[in-house]
């Protein structure tokens, strides 16, 4: 005869005594972990621009523009308002950026504490170990170093502010006081929830989430829990529809500039997926241990399910959800872990093709599903409690000291992409964006190799040779740099590349070259302020002073920022009240 099951208890626990046993370690604890969590990214709170930052609004603009004019699109709307208010408070310091990006971490964090402890207790796990293990939990999703791209890469926002949304919004799930959720608290789920999904639109997976949390706690394995709150399902259906149906053209994948989305032409949506049986394992093996961090994989696509061994990572996969599931009963809090981990992934890690297969950044809250792992496994271990939390203080330091390493890669534009470099020397893009950081390093020597290093992976493009050919300008290596700028200017005939082939010919002392070439880059784009300053700088140099005033006036009507028509206009005047 089978024993009857005991329905796990929902409802939120007594509070906590005043002066309870182990309250004071645990603010101790979570102090020592903020205090860990600030030291180790401290070597990024200057790093500047870096990667796809370079390309978004708030590197590009000086801060005049409203909050409308930032938020008026659909796409993120509230990411892009933290955005504007980080541009607001500072341009070209991204000090403030990288604060608001720790502020958003300790929040996440915090978060997650939550979830993990009222798991936990609905594991039936005792309740000092299992304030121990949330605890370490929350530290370990803190200081993971899986976590720097999130935190450190100004860009990575969109993970960690929707991520620190959605654990809100789970938490807010969780601690109902009664099974039957009410509307009170589906106002505050789904207005969190949303807030997610505008942060980030992956966030539409929160309603998976919660039809799987209620079908493995409330109660156990049925189906009455979900039932029950028809309050939350919905509005949370009719939500995720209209999610659906508001991020259409980014599902086809129109106007992502062909880096997501069903119309890429790179590979087929059954191709991605294939490719995620093994990507997987990638973010389980650098949650377990975080050596191979790359801030852009060259990670090859399956072209068929046995292409690059798709189908071993299927049959893992698939044989860990089998065991998952057939010891639930004995292994519950790590089961459910398992499948919390799958379904966080799978916005982009299933069949909507993106074209990097592999981010660091799409671990961020898929990693609370790992912790629940070690959650359970760590409960079991036959060990005092005192030794436990030994252990766990020690993982937490040994996190924190890995993740220190890691920021400091990414605290400059060099440091990440020669670390990157290493990691995938095939890869076009790592050279190119090696290549820029030692050019505007002034370094030109290793700049080159890096540019050509890229040139012979292909393609060949504007922007990589407009790059190669002023690097060789910069050894003055002039006939290639002019060269390699006409190959550009064959590519695209653009204001900027005629500049530049002016200023060339320029500092050769070639001046009627170079007025030519100013003279296409104007007839190209009569309002590009920098080919004006050029032409005036070429007056100066021939000892025109007074022929030179007016280019200058004109470039600063065009962009009054311009320092080098600035600084040529003063020089030009003060010649010209000299005495003769």
């Amino acid at each position: 005869m089978k024993n009857k099951k005991t329905p796990v208890r929902t409802a939120a626990p007594a509070p906590a005594r005043a002066g309870a046993p182990g309250s004071l370690a645990l603010y101790l604890a979570a102090a020592a972990a903020l205090i860990a969590f600030g030291w180790a990214y401290s070597p990024v709170m200057h790093t500047p621009f870096l990667f796809d930052d370079t390309k978004q609004i708030f590197a590009l603009t000086s801060g005049s523009e409203s909050l409308w004019s930032w938020v008026r699109s659909p796409v993120r709307p509230l990411l892009m308002a933290t955005y504007w208010f980080n541009n607001q408070m500072s341009h070209d310091d991204t000090y403030t950026y990288h604060a608001i990006n720790l502020l958003i971490q300790a929040l996440s964090a915090g978060m997650v504490w939550l979830v993990l402890r009222r798991l936990a207790e609905w594991s039936g796990m005792e309740e000092r170990t299992r304030n121990v293990l949330a605890m370490f939990g929350a530290a370990l999703f803190l200081l993971h170093p899986a976590q720097t791209e999130s935190v450190a890469y100004i860009a990575g926002r969109s993970e960690s502010l929707s991520g620190m949304f959605a654990a809100a919004s789970l938490a807010a799930f969780l601690y109902r006081k009664d099974k039957a959720i009410g509307w009170a608290r589906v106002a505050a789920v789904v207005l969190l929830a949303v807030a997610a999904i505008l942060s980030k639109e992956q966030a539409v997976v929160l309603f998976a989430v919660f039809l799987l949390t209620d079908f493995w706690w409330n109660p156990g394995f049925s189906l009455q829990g979900i039932k029950g709150n028809w309050r939350l399902y919905a509005p949370m259906l009719a939500g995720a529809l209209g999610a659906v149906a508001l991020f259409a053209k980014l599902i086809l994948g129109i106007g992502t500039g062909g880096s997501a989305g069903f119309g890429m032409k790179e590979f087929t949506w059954y191709q991605y997926l294939f490719t995620q049986f093994r990507a997987i394992w990638v973010y389980i093996a650098n949650f377990i241990f975080p050596a191979n961090l790359n801030v852009d994989w060259d990670f090859g696509i399956s072209r068929g399910i046995a292409d690059k061994g798709a189908i071993v990572g299927l049959i893992g996969l698939a044989g860990l959800a089998v065991a998952a599931w057939m010891y639930r009963q004995r292994f519950r809090l790590a089961s459910y872990g398992y499948f919390l981990f799958l379904l966080l992934l799978a916005p982009t890690s299933s069949i909507l093709p993106i074209k990097d297969p592999v981010a660091d950044r799409r671990m961020y809250l898929p990693m609370i599903g790992l912790i629940l792992i070690v959650m359970d496994l760590a409960a079991r271990l036959k060990i005092e409690r005192r030794i436990l939390a030994g252990v766990c203080v020690l993982a937490a330091v040994a996190a924190g000291a890995a993740t220190y390493a890691r920021a400091e890669v990414w605290s400059d534009p060099v440091s990440l992409w020669e670390d990157t470099a290493r990691k995938s020397p095939g890869k076009f893009r790592v050279h190119f964006q090696l290549g820029f950081a030692y050019f505007q390093e002034q370094r030109f020597d290793l700049a080159v190799p890096e540019f050509e290093k890229a040139a012979a992976i292909g393609p060949v493009d504007y922007d990589l040779l407009v790059d190669l050919g002023l690097a060789y300008d910069g050894l003055h290596q002039y006939q290639q740099a002019l060269d390699t700028l006409r190959r550009a200017a064959a590519i695209d005939s653009t204001a900027h590349v005629y500049s530049q082939i002016g200023k060339i010919y320029a500092e050769q002392s070639k001046w009627q070259e170079a007025m030519d070439a100013f003279a296409q880059a104007q007839r190209i784009d009569p309002k590009f302020a920098p080919v004006y300053a050029y032409q005036g700088l070429v007056h100066l140099a021939t000892g025109d002073a007074a022929g030179a005033i007016p280019f200058f006036q004109q470039a600063l009507a065009l962009d009054p920022t311009l320092q080098p028509a600035r600084d040529g206009l003063q020089q030009a005047q003060q010649l010209l009240r000299r005495p003769r």
